[in-house]
Order: structure tokens, then C-alpha cells, then sequence
């Protein structure tokens, strides 16, 4: 071996990053070893080398996604620089919003629960387009006294499916609702959802559906959630998303793999990870979401929250004074933003009823 050389444990050592790290960066080609045994497969690096890793190192301490390190690492000095400032302003505003949300959530989960003197009550509406581009809508939404539901069908019989699947559920505005197990009867209610998805389909290949919905209880919402359709709710003046996009693209941000904007241009961001569909069987997300008087909860299809951001949907929501309003100010502006997919919300207000 040469003197300039360095086995992989020595390299390691030196650029305080594991082997099992480096291996992994020769995978994605982020840190090519300089030599492979080519019979024992044992890696090589050279000693110039230690400025790069050294580098990789401190942006994976800084949360760096690898995608972004990679195009880091590609460029001259000062246009790094200029990335790695880019990158922490972002980085410093997402912990803003993770700020706000964690302290919704510690007041969320450390209130005292409400005592149902006050009758609560949901005003409602929902409206489904077609949008500006595609031949079909195969998006599917509801507004009743207890149900809300947007589903978004995919395949050749997308619009069968996700009409099915709303279909299935309906019976729950009228239904009586236990009281202690609504999840279980959400639950059961799916289940003949994908059961309805499936005779709806007639087994026809790639077609299926998303479903987020919410079940009022009278002081309580329970979710259940597939696919990548959303339900967000706005309480007093900030927007929470409440559901977890089950697609591709989620999972590779979860992992650190992409940052939100390179998913918004990925090819797989179209990919779900879970849908009601005629070939397989998926676990949908369910969780009770309690209540105040004055939130206002948005379900929708990726026809909006793809071309409409967060601080325009929010804008919306909070300027329009009536469910009604807000659903077509919502697909307007997803149709003033060129209408690339059929796009549906529902809205929904909590309100003190009459006593």
C-alpha cells in the first residue's frame, strides 16, 4: 500500500466519521474510496481526501439530507458557502414552524379535558373541479353532519374508486356511535371501504384510491387517514397539518434523503406508499383529534397543497369568513395556479350550538 494511502479504520479515525458511514457514501458516490481491493474488497483513501469528509461530517452534524450534500461538495467554495447559508435559513424558519407545533401540542395534550356543558356543532362545506387540465374528475368529496371525506382515485378506474370508498362511509352520519370505541367502528368502516374499492375496480391493475376522513363525535374527531389526500386544521391563526403523506417522496424526507424542495420536483412524487386499492391490503392512520370552539379543519386532494403553499392555503382559510367561502377561494387558487389536477377540499368550523 502506498504511504498516502489510508485503510478505511485509519480514515475513519481521522475524519471521525464510522466505516459503516463511509461504506454508505460510497454507495450514493458521495465519498468514493480512492482504491477497492479487487480481491478482498477492502477500501482505500487518500490522504486529500480527509477535506471532504471532514466536510460530509460537519454538514451531517448540521441535519444536512445527503442529496443536499452531495451538490455541496460539487461546488466551488464560495457557492457552498452560499448553499450551506440557504440551507440553515431554511433550516432555522422549519424550527420556527416546529416550534409553533410543539407548543400546540404541549397545550393539546396538557389541557384539562372539557366538560361537554358547551354543545359543539360543525358547519360544513365541500366542493370537488376537475381543474384546468385533466380530461376527468376522479376526486371524490363529502360534507355531512358527522362525516367528512375527501378521496382522490388513481388508475384507469380512479373516479370508481374513490367514489366507492366515500360510498362506504357515509352510513356513518347516521349511524349511532359508540361510545367508547369510534376508532374500531372508523376502522370497520374502511375495511368495507377497500372491500367497496375492490368491487368498484373489478380488480383493474394500478387503480385505487387515497381517503382521509374525520368522524364527529360531538366534541371529538376521529381521523382516519391513507394515501397522501390531507386534512389540516387552523386554531387561532396558525395551520397544523394532521396527517402524514404516505408516498415515496415522505419517506425519503423522513429519512433525510431529500429536503421538502427537491420532493416538489422528484419523478417518484406521484408514488404512494399506501392507498385503498384492488391488489393489496394497507393500514390506515387513525388517532382521536380533540376540539375547541373557533378550529377550522381543511381536508383536500394533492390538487391543492401541490400548487397552492401553506402560507396561502393558511391566508385563505383565515381570511374567508364561511366554510362555503373558503372551499371555492381554496380551488380557485389552485386553478388560478394553472389547475395541473382535479382539486377538492372540504372546511369545516367548530361552533358553540344552539343551546
Amino acid at each position: 500500500m502506498r504511504e498516502d494511502m489510508l485503510t478505511i479504520g485509519a480514515f475513519a479515525k481521522a475524519c471521525r466519521l464510522s466505516p459503516k458511514a463511509l461504506r454508505l457514501y460510497d454507495e450514493l458516490e458521495l465519498l468514493k474510496p480512492r482504491r477497492v481491493d479487487p480481491e478482498t474488497g477492502y477500501r482505500y483513501y487518500a490522504v486529500e481526501q480527509l477535506e471532504q469528509a471532514r466536510l460530509v461530517a460537519w454538514l451531517r452534524r448540521l441535519g444536512m439530507p445527503l442529496a443536499r450534500i452531495r451538490r455541496v461538495c460539487a461546488l466551488p467554495d464560495a457557492d457552498a458557502a452560499r448553499e450551506i447559508r440557504a440551507y440553515w435559513a431554511q433550516v432555522e424558519s422549519e424550527t420556527a414552524a416546529r416550534r409553533d407545533l410543539a407548543e400546540f401540542l404541549i397545550g393539546h395534550m396538557s389541557a384539562t379535558p372539557r366538560k361537554d356543558t358547551t354543545m359543539l356543532e360543525l358547519r360544513y362545506s365541500a366542493h370537488s373541479d376537475r381543474g384546468r387540465v385533466r380530461p376527468a374528475n376522479q376526486d371524490t368529496a363529502y360534507a355531512g353532519t358527522r362525516l367528512l371525506a375527501v378521496a382522490d382515485g388513481c388508475g384507469p378506474a380512479g373516479a370508481p374508486a374513490s367514489s366507492a370508498a366515500v360510498d362506504a362511509l357515509r352510513f356513518l352520519d347516521a349511524a349511532e356511535l359508540p361510545a367508547g370505541n369510534v376508532l374500531n367502528l372508523l376502522e370497520e368502516a374502511v375495511q368495507g371501504a377497500t372491500e367497496a374499492v375492490r368491487d368498484a375496480t373489478n380488480g383493474a391493475d394500478e387503480s385505487g384510491t387515497t381517503l382521509t376522513a374525520l368522524l364527529w363525535t360531538g366534541s371529538r374527531l376521529a381521523l382516519v387517514h391513507i394515501g397522501d389526500s390531507r386534512a389540516y386544521l387552523l386554531r387561532d391563526g396558525a395551520l397544523f397539518r394532521i396527517t402524514h403523506d404516505h408516498t415515496v417522496v415522505q419517506s425519503m424526507i423522513d429519512e433525510g434523503r431529500l429536503t421538502p424542495e427537491e420532493a416538489t420536483s422528484h419523478p417518484q412524487r406521484m408514488l404512494l406508499l399506501k392507498a385503498l386499492s384492488s391488489t393489496a391490503t394497507a393500514t390506515p392512520d387513525l388517532r382521536l383529534q380533540d376540539t375547541e370552539p373557533g378550529d377550522r379543519y381543511l381536508l383536500c386532494s394533492d390538487g391543492l397543497y401541490g400548487v397552492v403553499p401553506d402560507a396561502r392555503i393558511r391566508h385563505l382559510l383565515t381570511s374567508a369568513p364561511a366554510p362555503d367561502a373558503a372551499v371555492h377561494a381554496l380551488i380557485d387558487a389552485a386553478n388560478g395556479a394553472g389547475g395541473p389536477d382535479n382539486v377538492s377540499c372540504v372546511v369545516a368550523d367548530v361552533v358553540e350550538g344552539a343551546a
